[in-house]
């Protein structure tokens, strides 16, 4: 028979063993929620010749694949692994396979490789660190999964070659507008992602996956926010850069006149204003600077003024479990490219008239049929004025 010391160690025993049992089965959810990494992806497949009048026309910025002997193309394989490894620290790598280098294409490259570090439980306020998407215009920031014309606008565009560089970058922004900056990707109204209502940065300069060339950092500051007007949500914005670009000599021809350090000031302010599609949609956005830019008259690059924007328009359309949005955008630019040969100089008007439809959640077809006007000229190219059209279409699957 037991004594009731005993008696009393064995409860006392039976406890302790249900409390560590019970503290295993809650800390075991919580280190799965951490531990837990996701992998999501798209491919874009294009045609871009139907319809086409001037095969000289191009856009190495836009896709490679226009004019010329261009066939079918991957304009992007991309497969994106992230994941919240920690209360605070939530990682995201984007390689693509879809890169060109000269004729070859299908070359894999880093897109995105960054680590986001909360300063609070909420990570309203948070640190990224890596390469990463510049916080300088919408149409920028917004994938080019969500996106409704093919391409990025010039003008904006311009700035950021891929859009991204190396860098360490400051976001605030309050959880409900976090949440809201979600609802707007999540729910398919083309939103931009989280980069915060407030955004500040310093990175090389030199875009991305390209070495730092100078001394100097550029510095970015971005101020955006989602307001909620009955049932509609308008999200105006304002963003500025400034920095020293250098000039790589595998973009130089030979005998074009530069400035003996190659390095010249890269600066611009641009402003945004969206109302999303709910159903009636608008994004326009127009930045001012200064940037190096060839002229002809001297055959030479020289810091020059550049300016231009881009309006776009939308209406969404719901029909059951499929969404058609027809779209138009016209856009303009005037100034030089400081990532192509000879920081080629540029006079762009473009129109454009397109619609994506929908039929289910992973995959999408965009036809959309450009009106262009283009002149590009550098060291090599002194009169290169090409206008013309095209039909471009492309399929899509997102998984």
């Amino acid at each position: 028979m037991k004594t009731p010391l005993l008696i009393g160690l064995s409860v006392l025993m039976s406890f302790q063993l249900l409390a560590q049992d019970s503290e295993l089965k809650e800390v075991k959810p919580e280190e799965k929620k951490e531990s837990k990494i996701q992998i999501r992806g798209y491919v874009q497949a294009r045609y871009n010749r139907l319809l086409e009048t001037n095969r000289d026309l191009g856009c190495e910025q836009c896709d490679r694949s226009w004019g010329g002997d261009g066939g079918f193309f991957f304009r992007r394989v991309r497969i994106i692994f992230f994941g919240q490894i920690h209360e605070r620290v939530y990682f995201y790598i984007q390689p693509d396979f879809a890169s060109t280098a000269g004729t070859t294409s299908n070359i894999a490259q880093i897109r995105d490789a960054y680590f986001d570090l909360g300063i609070d439980k909420k990570s309203e306020f948070r640190f990224r660190i890596g390469q990463s998407k510049v916080p300088f215009g919408f149409e920028n920031l917004q994938s080019s999964q969500n996106r409704l014309p093919l391409d990025r606008n010039d003008a904006l565009n311009s700035a950021l070659s891929n859009e991204r560089d190396m860098g360490v970058f400051f976001y605030w922004a309050p959880s409900e507008i976090r949440s809201r900056f979600s609802m707007l990707v999540r729910d398919g109204y083309k939103g931009s992602g989280d980069y915060g209502v407030f955004g500040l940065g310093v990175y090389n300069g030199q875009t991305a996956n390209q070495s730092e060339l100078n001394d100097n950092k550029h510095v970015v500051a971005r101020l955006s926010y989602p307001f909620l007007v009955g049932n509609q949500i308008i999200e105006p914005g304002i963003q500025a850069y400034r920095g020293l670009f250098t000039l790589p000599g595998s973009r130089l021809s030979s005998g074009v006149k530069t400035n003996d350090d190659l390095t010249y000031t890269d600066e611009r302010q641009a402003a945004t204003i969206v109302l999303y599609p709910k159903p009636f949609g608008i994004l326009a956005e127009y930045n001012v600077g200064v940037g190096p830019k060839y002229n002809k008259q001297t055959d030479s690059i020289e810091v020059a003024p550049l300016q231009g924007g881009f309006v776009t328009l939308s209406y969404m359309l719901r029909y059951k479990s499929q969404i058609i949005i027809p779209f138009t955008r016209a856009q303009y630019f005037e100034g030089g490219k400081k990532h192509e040969l000879d920081a080629r100089s540029y006079h762009v008007r473009d129109y454009e008239i397109g619609v994506e439809w929908q039929p289910n959640p992973k995959f999408e077809l965009v036809a959309m049929y450009t009106i262009s006007s283009r002149r590009y000229e550098d060291h090599v190219k002194q009169e290169n004025f090409q206008t013309g059209q095209l039909l471009r279409l492309q399929a899509q699957v997102n998984f």
